[in-house]
Formats: structure tokens, sequence, C-alpha cells
């Protein structure tokens, strides 16, 4: 929202015990725990209200890829129990109405204000606190800092020549308009075919007389088979609540702990259980064999089994060939979840222009000009993705000790303690930051386990009388260390995907998540141990 459009309002000043950077959902239930022990805490949103990503992806077809009845908290057994999802996979608004029915139902818009961007956050070491400014005008100090800014929440939008010259209207699904988009009669070209073009095409074509969606490398996509939940869902979901819990608050699995192995067994056998996961739908494919993600040929058997779907699916030939990715393994990009998105290719209206074999060369005034041809388009849309987990936290100013910034501290790729904390930064949280499972988990679980976390640490550090608290040099590059380690024992790496920063000219190449085993119990371990990894300091006189 342009700056002249948001109602005026009296600068914030003073001090605060924390101040939180975002109000999704992390930022959501960080406000609620520290009000809860008797923190006074400042919440900061860009957004004209909560929801986080769900305020800003407002694309047609977008919908969560984690089953419904999952992507919820699980702190207030009241609020589950009174929420009742209509589908196996929630769209936009439904999750959105989710994130406004808790704010409303706990109170937490008295603690954030909207529509503020934070443009700065500065550590002073003599008095241990941090100097908070935003595009507003306000100036916060604070103890303690926590961002919670989301891993996917600054749209990428690449540098095309002639982009500025197009005439008609251009969108990013990232950051898309409010009221909605009407497409009926026009052209569209749609540049991008990752999750959000996925989610979005097969709906725009629905409407508009042509789509053409220009990909640069194919993804892999697997059906939502997305249906309305029944009452039946709900009680068998109710059956295995318990089972579900001790798994999300128990140690953390890794990839590759599942016993069972693909290579052992019957081929028709290991054909049955992929059509079995591709009956069910959704991202649990890739958890048909415990080395599925870790071994080659495992994993090579799976991606051609889905070859062999899109290949049946799509009617053309030449088409169906250049929507099958052949350049990286299955699962090691982020798997999508469609509704009808290969079926979309055999509507009439619709065009799929592979810019493997035709360069895209500029963007004209009235369309897309690639290296065979021009294609015309009264509408553009760019489907580009985002600038994935460090993006939000380098977008602000953040200068810990000695005023180094963030940005140097990370030019050769982020390094944060547990994710959660970067040295050199005191009192600075991260929910879901680079080095911890974030955007390879079910993300609300990952950031109840943050926020959990971070409270209970600054409940300790008031209990025992302590001021500030850092992440160690050396506990950090241990951490970092293996990070890379676990990374390092499947096939991720081997994909250019968003997870290694790969989507952003320039961006250090660094496998961003933790993947490997036990992450929770680490994290429980360090608090146990008196936040082993952490150096800390007293409270000085006056401060």
């Amino acid at each position: 929202m342009a700056d002249g459009s948001r109602p005026p309002r009296t600068p914030i000043s003073g001090e605060t015990d924390v101040v939180v950077v975002g109000a999704g959902f992390g930022g959501l239930y960080m406000l609620h725990r520290l009000r809860a022990a008797g923190f006074a805490a400042q919440g900061f949103e860009a957004g004209g209200d909560v929801g986080g990503t769900w305020y800003w992806n407002r694309y047609p077809g977008a919908r969560c890829d984690v089953p419904s009845l999952m992507y919820s908290y699980t702190w207030s057994e009241d609020l589950r129990r009174e929420w009742r999802w209509t589908e196996k996979y929630a769209a936009q608004p439904e999750i959105l109405a989710y994130a406004n029915h808790v704010a409303a139902r706990f109170d937490l818009r008295p603690l954030i204000a909207f529509e503020t961007r934070v443009v700065s956050a500065h550590f002073d070491a003599a008095a241990g606190r941090w100097r908070v400014t935003t595009d507003r005008g306000d100036v916060v100090s604070a103890r303690f800092v926590v961002m919670a800014t989301g891993c996917l929440s600054v749209p990428r939008a690449p540098e095309i020549v002639g982009a500025a010259d197009f005439a008609g209207p251009t969108y990013h699904t990232g950051s898309w308009p409010h009221e909605g988009v009407d497409f009926s009669g026009m052209r569209v070209a749609v540049i991008g075919t990752g999750s959000s073009a996925i989610q979005s095409i097969p709906q725009i074509a629905a409407q508009a007389s042509h789509v053409t969606v220009f990909q640069r490398t194919p993804n892999f996509s697997v059906p939502a088979n997305n249906t309305p939940l029944t009452e039946a869902d709900r009680a068998a979901f109710e059956a295995m609540y318990a089972d579900y819990i001790a798994m999300v608050k128990g140690p953390g699995m890794g990839f590759g702990n599942n016993p069972m192995n693909a290579l052992p067994t019957d081929p028709e056998v290991r054909r049955q259980r992929y059509e079995e996961l591709w009956g069910e739908g959704g991202a649990g494919f890739l958890t048909a064999w415990g080395n599925l993600l870790t071994d080659i040929e495992v994993n090579e058997e799976a991606a051609e089994f889905v070859r062999q779907k899109i290949g049946q699916t799509v009617k053309d030939p030449a088409t169906a060939r250049a929507l099958a990715p052949t350049d990286h393994p299955i699962g090691t990009k982020r798997i999508c979840v469609d509704i009808a998105y290969y079926e979309t290719y055999n509507r009439p209206n619709v065009t799929l222009v592979d810019l493997k074999t035709e360069p895209l060369q500029a963007i004209t005034a009235d369309g897309v000009r690639t290296a065979a041809a021009t294609y015309p388009a009264d509408a553009l849309v760019m489907a580009t993705g985002f600038d994935a987990m460090t993006g939000a936290l380098l977008a602000v100013d953040i200068r810990g000790r000695d005023g180094r910034t963030l940005k140097d501290a990370w030019a050769e790729g982020p390094k944060a303690y547990l994710g959660l904390s970067v040295a050199g930064f005191p009192n600075l949280f991260t929910i879901t930051g680079p080095g911890s499972p974030s955007v390879l988990s079910n993300m609300i679980n990952s950031i109840e386990q943050h926020v959990e976390w971070i409270e209970r640490c600054l409940v300790w550090l008031r209990a025992e009388g302590q001021a500030v608290i850092e992440a160690d040099d050396a506990a950090q590059e241990a951490w970092v260390d293996r990070v890379r380690q676990a990374a390092a024992g499947t096939l991720f790496p081997k994909a250019a995907s968003w997870y290694m920063g790969a989507n952003i000219p320039g961006k250090p190449r660094v496998f961003m998540p933790y993947i490997g085993p036990g992450y929770r119990a680490t994290c429980d371990a360090v608090a146990a141990e008196g936040y082993r990894g952490f150096a800390l300091e007293t409270a000085t006189v006056g401060a």
C-alpha cells in the first residue's frame, strides 16, 4: 500500500521488552506467548491485517499443500475443536479467515501496528537494547527482537528486458490485488511454472480467452485429489491425533530414517505403492520409500513414474515431454501439489512455450518475444517465486555488534545457530530461520516449536537475571557444518532450487534448511544445559 493511502497515526516510541516483526502464524503465536508470560511486546506488520503469506498470496487457486487438519495450531485445544476446515487442502481465503479468527479470539490486533514496515534494527551494546525504526516514523527501544518475517514473503521480480514497456497490467502471484482480477476475454501471459503458477494456471485458463505459459524449467507436481472434509475424515483424524502430536512433539526425524527400502522390493509392488500414493494425492508421494531422497536409483524410478503420468495425461506428446522434468531428482525442488494442472494443457486456449528451445528475449508493449516468435498478451502474470528464507531478513537494515550488518555477516551464505540466532547479533531471534527444518517441514509445527523455545528462553533469562544472549561463533560454525553434512547425505544439493538460493542471481549457493534428524531434541538439549552454545551477560545497572 502506498504511503499516501495509509491512514495517519501517531508514531510509536519508547521502550518495550520485545519487538515482533511480522503478523503471520509465527508473529501471532509469538505475541500471544509473550503477553501470557508477562512481557511487553510490540508487533509490526507491513500488511493491512494479519495472515502473513496468506494475506499477500491471493492469486487464483492459492491453497496450502499440507492437509488442513494438520495445517493448524496445536497449542489451544479449544481453538482446535471450534475451527472446522471445509476441504482436505484449504484454499487461501479459508486460511486467512483462520488467521483472522485467531487474532480476534485471542485479542492480538491491539499488539500490532499494521501497514508498517520495519526498516532498521540496530543493536546498542552499551545499553543491551535494539533500536527499531519503521517507515511510519516509529522508533522503539527493545531488549529483544523476534523476526517472524516468514520464509516465502519477498516476491522475486526478475529483470526482463522491456518489462516496463508492457502496456497492459502486470501482476505478481506473491502480491496479488486484494480485489481480485477478472481475466475474462483476455490473452494472458504467465511467466514461470513453480508452485504458484501450477496452482493459478488452471484457474486463469478457465476464465481467459487464451493463456500462454512461458516455462524455463519444469517442476514435478502431484495431484492434490482435493475433496470436502467429511465427518468421517474428522473422526479419523481425531482417532490418530495423539499419535500425530507425539510425532510432531518428538525428537525430529531426518530423511532416510524410514527402514523401508525400494530396491529389494518387487517392481510390481513398488508400482502399486506409487499408484496408491498418487491416488491419495499430496506431497506424501515422497514418503513412498525411506531412501527416496537419498538414493538416486530409487528416486529416478519414482520420477519416471510421475513422468509417465504426465505423458498419460497431456495429449500432445511434445507438450508432455516439455512438462516432464529431467534436470533434478524428484523432491529436491519443492514438489508441487495441483488441481488439474497437467489436464489444463489439453485445453485449446492454453499454449506452453519451452524457453529452453526458444529463449525469452524481451517483453514488448503488447506481448512476449522469444527467439522464435512474439506472443500477444493483454495481461502479464509473473509467477516467479520468492527470495526464500533470507530475503525478508536482509530487506531490513539489521546491525549487530560493532555495527556489522546481517548482509555482511551472510555475504557467503546464511549462518545461524539452530536457525534461531546469529552470532554477533545479540537478543535477536529468527522464527524458522536458515539452519532449521522450516520449509522442509509442516511450517506451522516448526513455527510453534520455535515460538515456544524463544518464549521459554526469555522467561529463563529473566529468572536468571541475564540480559543478553548471543550465539557463540564456534557453536554456530559447528551447527552450520552439521546442516551442510546433513544435506550432503541427500540428493537435495543436486537441484538448482530456491532451497539453495539458485533462483536469485548473485545469491550464495548454500542449502539453507536443516534436513537431518533430531532437531527438536537438539534444541531442547541446548536449553536444558543452560543454553549451551550461547554467551550470556547479566543485567547492567540502569539498563
